[in-house]
């Protein structure tokens, strides 16, 4: 049992020179109205910064604060975050990692680029971008295919398997056809040259479907860079910060994080900091 600690104030006064009156004139102060604020806003910067998952860093937090209906300075934020110890994730550096193109299957043209605005989207459901990474459990390697709405930034289908074989990405573009409602139409699907993309079995698919095909640069994984970003934010706040046993707590999680997060919660300074879910219904509306 832990005994209370009690010490005469005159003499902790003494020891510290500090007056008597002086000292009592500060316990009985009553807070300013600038502190009485920087209270509240400390707690709901508490507030914001959990419901982020301990993610959102200083541009984030102020638009969520503003949208809560607190006007705050960056230099005022700032000061309240070091004082309370509030600090965006610290992001382990993602190493993109090229797929492998040494194949013989034929190489779509490529339509979309990265560097030239005008092969842009201008709406949603006009271009996808497609990728494969891999996730690290216990049980070994689970693959993840995605398609992201490059204007939305939406992940509008993925699936994961234990192989990264072409059914992977089909059944991801099924998942994405059947989500928004698309039966193709004028839709350009962008990827790498992987051999999944280039296969006879996936570029058929595409061609019943009248969706038209682009591939990045040889080697070149920045041709691709809107799919590289969307792995890239999920390693760094989801992958890096977990292990997992199985693959199935591994697919669980990564279908957490895009269906209930990262579509609907996570806001994007990309999009003018909404969700990808927002930006999508103010586009179609």
């Amino acid at each position: 049992m832990q005994t209370e600690l009690k010490i005469d104030i005159a003499i902790s006064c003494r020891e510290l020179h500090v007056s008597r009156s002086g000292y009592y004139s500060w316990m009985n102060r009553t807070p300013s109205k600038r502190k009485l604020e920087n209270k509240i806003l400390e707690e709901k910067l508490k507030e914001i910064h959990r419901n982020s998952r301990g993610t959102y860093g200083l541009p984030r937090l102020q638009i969520s604060l503003k949208s809560a209906g607190y006007f705050c300075g960056k230099n005022r934020i700032k000061k309240v975050m070091k004082n309370t110890g509030i600090s965006g994730f610290i992001k382990k550096k993602f190493k993109v990692k090229t797929t492998d193109s040494n194949h013989s299957n034929p190489i779509a043209p490529r339509v979309f680029k990265t560097e030239d605005a005008a092969s842009h989207p201008t709406r949603p459901n006009q271009l996808w971008a497609s990728d494969i990474s891999y996730i690290s459990t216990q049980e070994g390697f689970l693959y993840l295919a995605t398609y992201l709405d490059v204007f939305t930034r939406k992940v509008v289908g993925f699936s994961m398997s234990d192989s990264m074989e072409t059914a992977l990405i089909l059944s991801a573009l099924e998942m994405a056809l059947g989500r928004q409602n698309l039966q193709a139409g004028e839709l350009l699907s962008h990827s790498d040259r992987g051999s999944q993309y280039a296969s006879d079995l996936y570029r058929k698919r595409l061609d019943a479907l009248n969706i038209t095909a682009s591939m990045s640069r040889k080697g070149n994984c920045y041709d691709n860079a809107f799919a590289e970003t969307f792995f890239a934010t999920l390693k760094k706040e989801l992958i890096y910060r977990s292990e997992y046993k199985t693959k199935e707590e591994a697919k669980k999680a990564i279908f957490e994080y895009i269906e209930v997060w990262y579509n609907r919660k996570r806001i994007h300074s990309s999009i003018g900091y909404m969700t990808p879910v927002q930006f999508e219904t103010s586009a179609l509306t």
